[in-house]
């Protein structure tokens, strides 16, 4: 063998190899999911190899079983400008193979007698086969060859193609496989949505079902239901989420859209452009995209279906005017928003179509069942049917008697009216501990709780400024007091005439009233130096609400101020009730004929123990607390010998003002009345 033969078969053995890799490839392209965007061009791409062709094309059929191009490689822009005559006759020829149903090879620049078999306008051996089952072939592949070829090859080149085009029939039977069963799983999914939307007659209950199985069944990322109130949509439910919160700024948003979407009745369809909107939504639509960053957005009114009655009567005018619902009024919105998902606008627009019919019907029904006048007591009326059956009768007929026995008992069974009211326990000999003359706190000598005597000293303070004024008011009296001794001896000296025993006189008599004025300042100066000292006003016990030390000392405190207070232990006690401002009514009453009105109370840390007092005291002025509200302060005297172990100043009691007799009723009810009263028949 020469050296020529022997690379010309090793470059055939390579030429067979790729041919059966690409072979090989294509049967793979055939047993994957991919779908017809991809497939097409992957088997196009490998079968052009494979021939080492010139190019090619895959038609396909489209609507009105018209070829559509699905994709090429090298085809002449003339075959695909459809206005072209050449375009023409080639569409005519591919129609004709595709009519036959069998593979041909077409020569160049052939044209047939007849003009609808058409024609291979192009140089080249045009190799057709079609694509799928014999009976209904899906479309055809189209390969430019070189026309040179020997008839053999080209007979080969065509039983090549067919098979290819065996193997894309394989991948179209899976394809149509997969869509039977995508149907089938939608079909599914349709009748479970319908019989679950279906399945309440609740407002709300049947917007969460439209919304999250709706979402299911579409395939967008969410889906929204509004209700039309008056001109205006409030939103209702949304899918993913338990509750709505009417005052975010994206609900805010979507109940400006769907309200206007409602009044001008007509669905929008929003992918990004607002050129083909009317004005009036730009602006909302707008707003609501900020906040959604919603890609794809579908508003549809849903209208109220028409009754059966109407259908019947305008079936009988036009069958067409019978299934539309133009004229029906609106009930709410359909919102179907794609936020990541990219669903195409054709399938997305068919599940829509399907969750539409269901969703108006079910919230249409649910909304006419939720107008029926005195819902909730024909409900009860309806469910208390039970009660009166007959293995239920003397059941019903005890519990009515029982019913019966109770009202009377809260009517008819005397008791006393309580007032409860929250106080405190106080001695009533107590004196708070003010500051007189502002200054700064040096020392606090006493502890809570301490005993002390009147006068004894609690707090030091010091004051610069005052013992400044001090020292002041002593020197200018020291001068004042050498001024006036020397006119009194001037006075005293002989040779003095009239006029300077006048003058001196005057002198004298205004230093006179000066010095007095001096001694009442020092006087009062030295009084204020002494209330830096502050002192017990009583004799008793200490009591500090906080830890005076800590926190006055070496700060300033001012006049007035409460530090802390005395109280003497030993002597009475009583109590300091806060009784609600609406309450004391019942309490004036009563004490119209018994000012002294009985309390009982129980000591927050003994409730276990109940002790009585008498009311000695009710305050005429309501006072207003930021916590408590208005209240008046009534004050109880109490017997202290069996509390003497649990007397503390400020503990908390809770008692209860005996008011009179009346029944247990109005007892337990009584603040009930008084709020009917207020709030409803005033």
């Amino acid at each position: 063998m020469s050296e020529s033969e022997s690379i010309n078969t090793e470059a055939l053995e390579q030429t067979k190899a790729q041919i059966r890799a690409l072979v090989n490839e294509i049967a793979q392209l055939a047993k994957s999911d991919l779908g017809p965007a991809e497939f097409y061009p992957a088997f196009l791409q490998r079968l052009v190899s494979a021939l080492a062709a010139i190019g090619g094309a895959v038609w396909v059929l489209g609507e009105g079983r018209r070829l559509r191009l699905a994709c090429q490689i090298n085809v002449s822009n003339t075959i695909c400008d459809e206005q072209s005559e050449e375009a023409q006759r080639h569409s005519n020829l591919l129609s004709y193979i595709l009519a036959t149903r069998r593979s041909q090879l077409v020569p160049p620049l052939f044209s047939a007698e007849r003009e609808e078999m058409g024609a291979n306008p192009t140089p080249y051996l045009l190799v057709l086969a079609p694509i799928g089952p014999e009976d209904d072939p899906a479309g055809l592949v189209e390969i430019f060859q070189r026309p040179e070829a020997a008839p053999a090859t080209q007979r080969g080149y065509e039983r090549f193609v067919v098979q290819m085009c065996e193997l894309a029939t394989e991948w179209l039977k899976s394809q149509k496989l997969r869509e039977l069963s995508d149907r089938h799983s939608l079909w599914a999914q349709a009748d479970q949505f319908a019989r679950l939307v279906h399945e309440s007659l609740d407002v709300r209950d049947t917007a969460y079902t439209i919304v999250n199985e709706g979402r299911r069944l579409i395939g967008c990322d969410r889906v929204t239901v509004a209700i039309r109130r008056g001109r205006k949509c409030v939103v209702s439910a949304v899918s993913g989420q338990d509750t709505v919160e009417s005052r975010s700024n994206i609900v805010a948003a979507l109940n400006e859209l769907t309200s206007k979407v409602a009044a001008i009745g007509e669905p929008l369809w929003y992918e990004g452009s607002t050129d083909d909107l009317p004005p009036q939504l730009e602006s909302a639509i707008h707003r609501y995209c900020e906040e959604s960053f919603a890609k794809m957005l579908a508003v549809l009114p849903l209208r109220r279906p028409k009754s059966e009655e109407a259908r019947a009567v305008e079936l009988k005018r036009h069958e067409a005017s019978a299934e539309r619902n133009e004229s029906n009024p609106i009930i709410g919105a359909l919102v179907v928003e794609q936020i990541e998902t990219d669903l195409p606008r054709e399938m997305l627009a068919q599940r829509v179509d399907l969750v539409y019919e269901h969703a108006s019907r079910a919230l249409a029904n649910s909304l006419e069942y939720h107008s029926v006048f005195l819902l909730p007591l024909w409900r009860a009326i309806g469910k208390s049917r039970w009660l009166v059956e007959a293995r239920n009768l003397p059941k019903t007929l005890i519990a009515v008697l029982l019913l019966v026995a109770l009202l009377g008992g809260l009517f008819l069974v005397p008791t006393e009216l309580k007032i409860a009211a929250e106080g405190q326990l106080e001695p009533v000999t107590k004196q708070y501990v003010f500051v007189n003359v502002p200054g700064t706190v040096t020392r606090v000598l006493v502890e809570d709780q301490q005993l002390v005597k009147e006068g004894d000293i609690l707090v030091e303070t010091y004051n610069a400024e005052l013992l400044l004024q001090l020292e002041d008011a002593r020197g200018e009296r020291h001068a004042t007091q050498e001024r006036l001794l020397a006119a009194r001896r001037a006075l005293s000296m002989p040779r003095l005439t009239e006029d300077e025993r006048t003058k001196l006189s005057g002198q004298i008599l205004e230093l006179t009233e000066t010095l007095k004025s001096l001694d009442e300042q020092i006087a009062l100066r030295q009084q204020q130096v002494e209330q830096l000292q502050i002192r017990a006003p009583i004799s008793g016990r200490v009591l500090m609400s906080w830890d005076v030390e800590r926190t006055l000392l070496r700060r300033k405190v001012e006049a007035g101020q409460i530090l802390m207070a005395v109280a003497d232990p030993a002597g009475q006690w009583e109590l300091e009730l806060s009784v609600p401002d609406r309450r004391m009514g019942h309490v004036n009453r009563a004490r119209q004929d018994h000012p002294d009105l009985v309390v009982d109370f129980v000591l927050a840390t003994d409730p276990r123990r109940q002790h009585q007092g008498r009311i000695k005291y009710v305050d005429q002025v309501t006072r207003v607390d930021p916590q408590a509200g208005h209240n008046v302060l009534v004050r109880v005297d109490i017997d202290e010998e069996p509390l003497r172990d649990a007397l503390r100043p400020g503990a908390k009691v809770h008692a209860r003002i005996h008011c009179g007799p009346t029944n247990w009723g109005y007892r337990l009810f009584h603040e009930v009345i008084a709020w009917v009263q207020t709030r409803l028949l005033f």
